[in-house]
């Protein structure tokens, strides 16, 4: 856990999204979510509590079965890698350029 970083229990986690703590460990079991522990003690995350507030609108607004959370999850989390992956190419591919262009202008004006 980062040191700077906010921590929730259970409890409020309950009031903030509206639901049961029961809710909670279910979505656990399921593996939609998995909280830190401090002395047995779940403490959830932002990062957790933006996640949680993803399955509760799945299920609860659009209707998605739990099965259905899974692969939308887990099809999620693909596209956040992918779109780190595409990011760290495109930085590649700007510093790639970048050199290309200066060695040619560096040719062009020596040859001058």
């Amino acid at each position: 856990m980062k040191q700077d970083e906010k921590l929730y229990m259970i409890s409020m986690v309950c009031k903030l999204l509206n639901v049961h703590p029961q809710t909670l460990r279910c979505y656990e079991r399921e593996g939609f979510i998995k909280p830190k522990r401090i002395k047995r003690q779940r403490v959830y995350t932002d990062e957790d509590l933006e996640r949680l507030n993803f399955v509760i609108r799945l299920t609860k607004e659009f209707g998605v079965n739990r099965a259905g959370v899974d692969i939308i999850l887990r099809m999620r989390d693909r596209m956040q890698i992918l779109e780190q992956f595409m990011h760290e190419m495109f930085r590649y591919l700007d510093e790639d350029i970048k050199e290309t262009i200066e060695k040619r202008m560096k040719k062009f004006f020596e040859e001058i």
